[in-house]
């Protein structure tokens, strides 16, 4: 099945953004997430903590470590 994020945002074209979204994910396998709900929640953490990122700072100049805060705060939201 096909799956679109509607999060997210330009700014996340930079180095480390998809190491950033392969260690969320894997971080929910290790939880013992399905994997396609490990995808899906970690493409929706990965693009939710870059638009709050972006809201702060701007898109332009975003580096994979200024999701760092955001994305703790809302995976912690999900249990």
């Amino acid at each position: 099945p096909t799956r679109l994020s509607t999060w997210g945002n330009p700014g996340m074209g930079s180095g480390g953004m998809g190491d950033v979204l392969a260690g969320v994910i894997g971080g929910l396998l290790a939880q013992h997430f399905p994997i396609m709900d490990a995808a899906c929640v970690g493409v929706t953490l990965h693009g939710m903590a870059a638009d709050r990122a972006a809201e702060l700072d701007g898109e332009r100049g975003t580096l994979a470590m200024d999701l760092m805060p955001h994305l703790r705060r809302l995976a912690n939201l999900i249990y």
